[in-house]
Formats: C-alpha cells, structure tokens, sequence
C-alpha cells in the first residue's frame, strides 16, 4: 500500500514537474518588424509586416492604422498550428487617410499556454508619415535638340527627396545625379535602334512614399540614318582568332563556329557588362571640355555601321559596330579622351584587353583591342593621359583603336563629345 501511495506521489510530481515545463515552455511573445518602419508611406508603397515565433508559434495577428482619432482595421488574421514565421503584404489602398502623421499598431499573439492560457502578446506602434501626393519636377533646361545616336541633357529641380528620378522612355532609364546646389542633371540619349515615334523622353520622379509624377519636356528628335556594310570573313582571320577565345567558348569543331558564338553569345556578353558599369558613376561631371581624338589616326569604321558578314559568299551574321574605329601605326600610343576614373582595365572578350573610363552622369569611355595597358581600376586620369597601346587583341582583324561612348551604359555617337561647338550648346551649358 505505501509502495502505491509513493508511486501515486511520484507520478504526481513527474506530472507537476512536466505541466510546470509545458507551461513555462514558451515565455517568449513573437517578434514583429514592419517594412518600411517608419519614413513617408501610401497606398502606393509595399509595406510588408514580418512575424517570427520559434517557440510554440504564431497564433493570430490585428493591425489598426490610426490617425488622429481615428482607428481603422486593416488585417485580423488566425494561423494554423506550428506557424513559426509570417509576412504579410499591407494594403493602405482605400483606407481614405489623411496627409500626414499615421500609427501602424501590431499586435501578435502566439500559441503558447503561457499567463493562463493566454500565450505571450506583442503589441508595437510603428509612426509613419502618410503622403500620397507625388512629386513636383520643374525643367531648368529649355532646349533639347538630339540626334539619333547621340546625347542630351536636361536640369530640373525636384520638390522633395526621391528614391529614383531620371528620364525615361520605353525599357530606358537614364537616372539623374543631384549636384551640390540640390539641382539634378541627367545625361540621356536617343538610341540608334529607337524609332522615332518610340523616342518620348519624360522626367520620372518617385518620392519615398512610392509616388510618381511623369514629366514632359521640349525637344527635338532628328532621324538619322546608317550604313550598312558587308564583311568578309576569311579563312586566315577565322584561323588567326580561333586560339584566343578557345577558352572562352564550348567545343566547337571549327574556326568558323568559334566566331559566330564569340560575335553573338560573347559580344552580347560583353555589351552586357559595359552596361553594368555604365550604372556605377560619378555624380558630378569629371571631363574638362571637348574630348580628344586619337591623334593622327584615320578612321576606319564608324559608330552604329550595320554589318552583315559573309563567309566564302553565304551570309553567316549580323551586327551592329557600337563605336568608331581609329588607326595609325602598330602599337600607337592612346590617349585618354578626357579627365575621369578608370574603373575598368582588363581582358573583355571581343574588345579585348581594354580601358573604361568615367567621366561622370553616367558618361563612360571606352578603348578596346589594346595590346598593353598602362592605367589600373581606381586610377584618376586626365585629358590626353596615355593609357597603353592600340593593338589586336579580341575580335580586332588588325592594329586599331575601338573607341566606345557610352551614357548609362548606351553606346552613343563619340564625334559629338569631340565637338567643341555641340558640347557648350548641347551639354555645359547646361552644367
């Protein structure tokens, strides 16, 4: 009998002890965290609430937005069991709040038995600023004359801060630098492959809070067109190049479909690249005046010529040449075209051993087919700087320069940055 009565009490204990562990298994209340926490909103913004329990797990969820004395309901949400984690997308849409000061309250509560049964509550108050009125862009610069091919630029004030302000047309966008006045300067450009009836070049401003304002200025967009040549490609070429990329591209059998993957996968490769380079820039100008042409060189080829390329009399390729190739003698010396920092100075597929300079507001430079280099990434240099030699590496059939001009990673026409007349109409004065 007593036997019984200690296994009774023990039992009982063990009972205790694992009821007082249960309950006191999850002490802790979920934790909550609101994107953007605080700052300007509106109905436009992607606000996102988080939730996070790895105890017993997440039992139901209420957000209220209040505003002056006003509480609205906007989420009141249950969870199944064993709900560790949640986010949920806030909706302000149609709520009819105010401009303004606005209170998001959370409050969580989890799954646990704790305080009776209740479970372990979280109630936060996130203060934000309603503003659902979008920008307000005022145009500084009056004319706008572009090329097609070519660059422009435009100067505007905006009302208020941004997150993302620029021009922008179709799949374009050409992002504004602010500069030390709080005015924003923004170098765009009129693409050689863009009809004319697609070229419709607005201001777009987006403030904190996700609104945004389009904004018309006046221009005037001249058509332009380009030439188209034939390129033959020959054995000795095809033989010549072939090592070079042989590490660069898959098996492939022969010369010839070594070339058309390095002129089609690579070069869009590489044009992808400059691109992203073209994104990272100075935010204020740093070239001085006209740009410099290769001293003493004769042109051989000019920007967006239209090439279609022959093999043994078949068509085998088309392209389009994005830059304006110079010559002179074997291993010239080459000669910055402006002030800027190089931030690129290596090996790049078809154009290459190359340098890229920047030359700030997203204008950047381009020197391919050299056969050494005398700059690194990070180095400043300055106008007619010698930067290496011309030669024939990448996909260059003989000794030249390959000069690219670029804005925000858009080739554009490099004969206009050496026109000392279009620059001061077109461009500084403006700056």
């Amino acid at each position: 009998m007593k036997t019984l009565k200690k296994l009774f009490l023990l039992l009982v204990v063990v009972g205790l002890v694992a009821a007082g562990i249960f309950y006191y298994r999850d002490t802790a209340a979920p934790q909550l965290s609101l994107t953007p926490e605080s700052g300007s909103i509106s109905h436009k913004t992607q606000a996102v609430l988080t939730l996070n329990d790895p105890g017993m797990g997440i039992k139901n969820v209420e957000v209220v937005v209040i505003q002056g004395n006003s509480r609205i309901p906007l989420v009141k949400r249950d969870f199944p069991l064993q709900t560790d984690a949640a986010t949920l997308d806030l909706d302000l849409a149609g709520l009819k709040l105010q401009q303004g000061a606005l209170q998001i309250e959370v409050t969580a509560t989890d799954q646990s038995i704790y305080h009776f049964g209740k479970g372990n509550t979280s109630q936060q108050l996130f203060s934000l600023t309603y503003d659902s009125r979008p920008p307000i862009v005022s145009v500084l610069s009056k004319a706008h004359n572009l090329t097609k091919g070519g660059s422009g630029l435009v100067a505007f004030n905006v009302n208020e801060e941004v997150d993302k302000v620029g021009i922008q047309f179709g799949d374009y966008f050409f992002p504004a630098y602010q500069q030390d006045s709080g005015e924003y300067r923004c170098l765009f450009v009129y693409p050689y492959n863009v009809k004319e009836k697609d070229f419709v070049p607005r201001i777009i401003a987006r403030d904190l809070a996700g609104n945004e304002r389009p904004t018309g200025i006046y221009y005037r967009a001249n058509n332009k067109k380009f030439r188209h040549r034939k390129i033959n490609v020959s054995d000795s070429f095809l033989t010549m190049k072939a090592p070079e990329f042989e590490s660069q591209v898959p098996n492939f059998e022969t010369p010839l479909e070594i070339f058309l993957y390095v002129n089609q996968t690579i070069r869009q490769e590489n044009r992808g690249k400059i691109a992203e380079l073209g994104q990272e820039s100075s935010e204020v100008p740093l070239w001085d005046g006209a740009f410099l042409r290769q001293p003493k060189a004769a042109t051989q080829a000019v920007f967006a010529d239209y090439r279609t390329y022959f093999y043994k009399g078949k068509e085998i390729d088309r392209q389009v040449h994005l830059g304006h190739d110079l010559a002179s003698v074997a291993q010239a010396e080459l000669v910055a075209g402006n002030s800027g920092e190089v931030v690129w100075a290596e090996y790049l597929g078809i154009y290459g051993f190359c340098v890229v300079i920047d030359h700030g507001l997203g204008l950047q430079s381009l020197y391919a087919h050299m056969s050494q280099l005398d700059v690194q990434k990070g180095d400043m240099v300055t106008r007619g700087q010698i930067i290496g030699n011309s030669g024939t590496t990448g996909l260059a059939g003989g000794d030249h320069l390959h000069l690219g001009v670029f804005v925000s990673g858009v080739p554009v026409q490099p004969i206009e940055w050496w026109d000392a007349h279009w620059l001061q109409d077109n461009i500084t004065s403006k700056l």
